[in-house]
This record gives C-alpha cells, sequence and structure tokens, in this order.
C-alpha cells in the first residue's frame, strides 16, 4: 500500500503519493497540485564514477506535451529536445539542490520530473521543485536537506503567493525563492522595476511559506524516509596538504594567486603543480588527487586572504570595480552594437530589428505564451578564456546567461505598438574572467538605444561574491567577482536593474544558505555598483535611444484598418497581397485586429504600398479625385486599377467632352489617368468621369 500525505498551499491542496508508481528508483514523489501532476525521482549510482573532481548531478524537467491534450508540432511526433523554459527550469532546481549533497560525493545523482497534467492554475514548475526535495529527501542518497520552493508574484501592487500561470505571465513580478530551514538558498527573479526594499520583503515572504513545506517534508521523511547510505569519500587526504605546504609555503602561494592577470595567475600555478608533481614523483596515489589538492590550497589561500586580510587577488579594495569600459558602433551595417568591458570581461553585443512576422514561435505547455518578440542569445566560445575546444552549439549554461540579460531587459522596452518590430541582442564573449552576463546586461543595453530602439530606461547589471567564515556573522561581501572569486568563494548574486529599481536577480551559492543580513548588503551593494557602471561608463557611450533605426535596419511603418477589410487587402488565396509586394518591394504584415505593418528600405515603396493598400480599404467618394490604371478596354468603356484588387470603370461617355467612337481613339492600356468620382449609377456600380476631371 501506498502513502498519500497532503498539505494545503496558498489556498490549493497540495498532495504526494509515496510508493504508488517509481519504486525502483532510490526516492519518488508523485506529486498533485490540484489538477497539475508532476512525478519527480531521485536515484544513484552505487559506486563513485572514476577520474573526476565534480559532483555529478544531473537535473532533468520533461515536458509532456499530452499534458496540455496537445500533439508535438513538427514531422516527428513526439517530444524532443527540451524547451528553453525546460532548460531554466531544471536549472533552477539544480541550484538549490547542489550545495545540499556532500561535497566529497561522487556518485552520479539524477533528478528527474516529468511533468504529466498542467493545470494553469497551478504552476508544474513550482510542484517539480518541491518534488525534487522530497524525493531526495526520502531517498537513501546523502543530502542535507529538505529545501522548499515557494514563487511570488505581483499584481496591483500586492504580492501573490504561487500565482498561477496567467497572474505569473501577465504580474509585475517572477520570483523563485528556495531556502532550507534556517536560511534563503537560492533566489531567481524578473521583475519590473522592483524597488529593493519591495524585493527583500517579497524574498522573506517566500522564504516563510517554505518553513511550512519543510514542515511537511520532514513529516513525510520522517515516517518513509530510507536511511542514508555509506558512500566512498573522496576528500584530498589530510596528509596531502601537509606535505605540500612544507614544499609549497602559504607564502609562496599567496603570490602565485596575488595577480591580476588571469594568464598570469595560470601560469604561476601551472609552476606550483610542476613543483609538487616532481616532489610526489613516487606517490601514486597523491598524483592522482594532485589537481584537486592545488585547487583546494589556492581556495583556502584566496579565502584567508579576503576574510582575514581583506585583500582580493587583484588588490582591490572590497566594493571596487574592475576598470570600465564602453563604445558603440564598432561592427559596421548590423543593426545596432555595442562592447562593454570590465577587466578581464569582454562582451560585444549585436542588435538585429526585423518586422513582427519574425518573433520566435514556441510551442510548449504555456498556452499564454505562443511567441517571443525579444530574443537575447548569449555564447561563450573556448577562445574567450584561453581555451581550445569544438563548438557544440549553446548548452544550457549559454541559455541560462541568455535568458538572465533578456529577462533583465525586458521590463524597459517599448510595446509593439510603440515600435512594431520583433528584436533580437547577441552577446558575442570576446574575453571572460568572471560575470559574463552581466556584462551581456550593459552591453545589450547600449547596443539596443545604438540600434534606435526607444527603451524606456537604461539597465545595468553586476554580480557580488561572499566568502563566509565559521560563524553566520564572519562574512565579506565582495563588489564585482572575477572568475577566481567565483570558483573559491560562496556566492555568485547577479542583481540588474535601472535606477528605480530591479528588473532581475539570479543568486548561486555553494554554502547552506544565507543569513538575511547577508542578503540586503548585497542587494545594496549591486543598486550602488550598477548606477556607478551607467554613469561612469555607459551614459558617456551612449545616454539615450537614438530618434531613428539605423541605416541598414528596415523601417517599419504600422497603420490602422477596419479587421472586416483584411479579406480584401490579402485576397484570393493571397493574390492582392502578394501582387503589392511584388510592385513596392516591401514586406506587409497583418494582424487579426486590423494592426498592418508595412517593412521596407525604400521609403517610396513603402509609401506606394500604405497608398495601396489605404485604396482598397476604403470607399469612393462621390466628387473625389483619384488615379488609375487602364488594364482592361470594352466596347462600352475603359477599366481602371486604382490598386491591386480594386478596379471601377469610365463609361465610353465619360472619358472626353467631345463625343468618341471608339475608346481606344482616347486611351490604350496602361495608362495612367486622373478619374472623379460619379457616385453610384442606376444599376448601383460605381462610376468615374475622366472628362469632368479636367
Amino acid at each position: 500500500m501506498y502513502k498519500t500525505y497532503s498539505m494545503e498551499l496558498a489556498g490549493r491542496t497540495l498532495t504526494v503519493d509515496i510508493d504508488r508508481v517509481g519504486k525502483q528508483a532510490n526516492g519518488c514523489a508523485f506529486m498533485h497540485y490540484g489538477e497539475t501532476t508532476v512525478l519527480s525521482t531521485a536515484t544513484a549510482s552505487e559506486k563513485p564514477r572514476d577520474g573526476i573532481d565534480f559532483f555529478p548531478c544531473s537535473v532533468e524537467y520533461e515536458e509532456k506535451f499530452y499534458a496540455v491534450g496537445k500533439i508535438p508540432g513538427g514531422f516527428n511526433k513526439r517530444e524532443g529536445k527540451a524547451s528553453e523554459n525546460a532548460i531554466l527550469t531544471a536549472r533552477v532546481i539544480d541550484r538549490p539542490m547542489r550545495p545540499l549533497f556532500p561535497k566529497d560525493y561522487r556518485n552520479d545523482v539524477t533528478l528527474h520530473n516529468m511533468v504529466m497534467s498542467v493545470d494553469p492554475a497551478c504552476r508544474p514548475e513550482l510542484v517539480a521543485m518541491i518534488g525534487t526535495s522530497i524525493a531526495t529527501t526520502i531517498s537513501d542518497i546523502p543530502f542535507a536537506g529538505p529545501c522548499a520552493m515557494t514563487q511570488v508574484g505581483m499584481k496591483d501592487g500586492e504580492f501573490i503567493i504561487n500565482p498561477g500561470q496567467k497572474d505569473w505571465d501577465e504580474g509585475d513580478l517572477k520570483l523563485t525563492v528556495a531556502s532550507t530551514s534556517e536560511k534563503v538558498i537560492m533566489i531567481e527573479a524578473g521583475a519590473k522595476e522592483i524597488p529593493e526594499a519591495k524585493m527583500i520583503e517579497a524574498i522573506y515572504m517566500a522564504h516563510d511559506v517554505n518553513q511550512t513545506i519543510i514542515e511537511f517534508i520532514n513529516k513525510i521523511a520522517a515516517e518513509v524516509g530510507k536511511k542514508k547510505h555509506e558512500y566512498i569519500s573522496c576528500a584530498v587526504p589530510e596528509e596531502l596538504f601537509t606535505a605540500m605546504k612544507e614544499i609549497v609555503s602559504p607564502e609562496e602561494m599567496e603570490k602565485a594567486v596575488f595577480t591580476d592577470e588571469k594568464q598570469v595567475r595560470e601560469e604561476n600555478i601551472r609552476q606550483v603543480t610542476a613543483k609538487l608533481e616532481e616532489a610526489f614523483a613516487d606517490k601514486e596515489e597523491w598524483l592522482a588527487v594532485l589537481g584537486e589538492a592545488v585547487y583546494q590550497y589556492q581556495k583556502k589561500t584566496v579565502r584567508k586572504m579576503i576574510l582575514k586580510d581583506h585583500k582580493r587577488p587583484d588588490g582591490r579594495a572590497i566594493d571596487q570595480i574592475r576598470p570600465l569600459a564602453a563604445e558603440v558602433d564598432i561592427i559596421p551595417r548590423v543593426h545596432g552594437s555595442a562592447m562593454f568591458t570590465r577587466g578581464q570581461t569582454q562582451i560585444c553585443n549585436v542588435t538585429t530589428l526585423a518586422p513582427l512576422s519574425e518573433v520566435q514561435k514556441i510551442d510548449g505547455l504555456d498556452e499564454n505564451i505562443t511567441s517571443k518578440r525579444y530574443l537575447h542569445h548569449y555564447n561563450f566560445p573556448s577562445y574567450s578564456v584561453g581555451e581550445t575546444k569544438v563548438s557544440r552549439g549553446p548548452g544550457r549554461r549559454e541559455i541560462g546567461h541568455g535568458a538572465l540579460a533578456e529577462r533583465a531587459l525586458l521590463p524597459v522596452l517599448p510595446s509593439t505598438e510603440e515600435f512594431p518590430y520583433a528584436i533580437r541582442t547577441v552577446s558575442e564573449t570576446f574575453e571572460s574572467n568572471g560575470s559574463t552576463s552581466m556584462a551581456s546586461t550593459c552591453a545589450s543595453c547600449m547596443s539596443l538605444m545604438a540600434a534606435g530602439v526607444p527603451i524606456k530606461k537604461m539597465v545595468a547589471g553586476i554580480s557580488c561574491g561572499l566568502v563566509t567564515g565559521d560563524t553566520d556573522d564572519d562574512y565579506i561581501v565582495l563588489t564585482d567577482i572575477q572568475g577566481l572569486e567565483d570558483f573559491f568563494g560562496d556566492m555568485d548574486f547577479k542583481v540588474t536593474g535601472t535606477t528605480e529599481g530591479i528588473t532581475a536577480i539570479q543568486m548561486d551559492i555553494k554554502i547552506h544558505g544565507l543569513t538575511r543580513p547577508i542578503v540586503e548588503e548585497a542587494i545594496k551593494r549591486t543598486r550602488e555598483a550598477r548606477l556607478f557602471i551607467m554613469d561612469s561608463c555607459m551614459k558617456p557611450a551612449i545616454a539615450e535611444p537614438r530618434k531613428e533605426v539605423g541605416q541598414y535596419a528596415p523601417k517599419i511603418v504600422q497603420i490602422q484598418i477596419d479587421p472586416d477589410k483584411i479579406g480584401d487587402v490579402v485576397g484570393q488565396r493571397g493574390k492582392t497581397i502578394n501582387e503589392i509586394i511584388a510592385r513596392t518591394g516591401v514586406k506587409i504584415d497583418i494582424t487579426d485586429d486590423g494592426a498592418v505593418d508595412v517593412c521596407g528600405n525604400d521609403p517610396k515603396g513603402m509609401k506606394d504600398a500604405i497608398d495601396m493598400i489605404q485604396m482598397i480599404v476604403s470607399e469612393f467618394e462621390e466628387g473625389k479625385k483619384y488615379t488609375g490604371k487602364v488594364v482592361s478596354i470594352k466596347e462600352f468603356g475603359a477599366f481602371l486599377e486604382f490598386a491591386p484588387g480594386k478596379e471601377g470603370m469610365v463609361h465610353i461617355s465619360k472619358i472626353a467632352k467631345e463625343r468618341i467612337n471608339h475608346v481606344e481613339d482616347v486611351l490604350t492600356l496602361g495608362d495612367v489617368v486622373d478619374v472623379v468620382c460619379l457616385g453610384k449609377d442606376k444599376m448601383g456600380r460605381i462610376s468615374f468621369s475622366i472628362k469632368d476631371c479636367q
């Protein structure tokens, strides 16, 4: 018999079935929240993976289209590679879970979530997050949990705990907070310029809700939790550290890492490693873990320098930002470009504008979102860190960094009514030594302004780090961490925003949570830093968006027509609209509400296309003059085309002031003539006159 546990969470019932399904997994939770159903499992290998110096944990979030009653699109009617939403959700689950596993654990672990049913009022991402914690906590896998997650939205200035999909998509805040029983362990947010104090309030409101979920998980674990299994520790032997310090003194190691040049530091460490390899040549068991031992030695040295001596490896003050530089228009012929440099981190961002017909279509479980108008793509080639590696396309890290920078800029983008373009920005990493995603935010903001995108406010981003001691009040927050401080530190707290408030947060940590004073100080530091970056670096390069799009960007004019007239503009099987496009060389997009976007680089062609469309949708007015082209001649008169698909007739008696016997005596095919509308004739047809126009 299986067991079922339930709790009330944000006004809805959360139910967990244990031992109902997935019994061969180390841990399994069959989750139900409203009518959303997610199967969460945790499995681990029996033995550690050989030859690795990291914890091999894989988090999967699998979206099944049957969950929303859909068959996947495309020729292969089954789920394919993970969507961007699935990848980002897996990353959000991974970040709070990973620090809670033992640091010396090398067994393969897979945390898998399968979305089987979606109730729009109960977001499946949240259910998977909680399910992962439950499955791991009740399993026999070593884990210092549980942790819990809560999401906070905002509508009309009021917080909403675990909002439904519609409120989540349309609200002013998308905040996800993970906590242990004592501290906040992960923060992810997108926001429409939420003030710092309001954001802190929301974070700790979520933290309080998390405590009720943790109590619920602990109750389940107390009844059905398995005993944690023993594992082979892969920790570096203490005697190796002792021997290393006799060969390379702490002062010598400090000298090796104390430089602001990444390449110099790497060469110093290479020489230290070579010296140790020579000394331990006869100790194979030590040589096998020497790389990890040197890493740990560096880590202890850097942490001691920062925490005790208040010295950073590159000599900066604790709150000092690395040297900054910014410029725009560095790439010719593109629609907009900018480069942002902070120390040895350098990003070039390029903006491309296109008609709204080129928005990205999305085939996913959220029926409220079917397309994306703004895309931020991030690339991280191996040369940016001085390595050689074949490019295999964007991985989860690249997708996550791009999504963070995208989220940072979304709140300041103009509406489609204000700026009817699809927008793509691409961040190319030229050089990396920490916080490329924040450099991408700064570069993309300037690139958008250079392209003439009328963003509402400037956005900048910065990352803060952390080094902690033995007690909660023994810590130092570092502004603008470089790669070494990220690797050896305890936190990477990224915040983007305007002068008014926060637009995005992403917090990663390697310890079991942050106290409230640390969170508050990090948020305060990031505000000070991003204001400094905007004033001292970004504004001197470009202070505001350009008034017009660039020379090579498509020009778009939007007009509105009666939705009932859309069929007249399109014509039978698209004949009319294709004729307009062929004659003028423009692109035309029409929405269901009658918004018509005319896109092109030739002003005359765009004007001609607009004139044709307006002629097609307008009614002929008696006494008004028009210009038409003779397209057909009959015995009784001539037919004129005023626009593709819109014609009128001039009777033979209305062609000339004098009497004529044949239309061909005055008109030939292709003639362009001015006419005046005479209104309707006895048959109810619109008639025109050439002679009354003269």
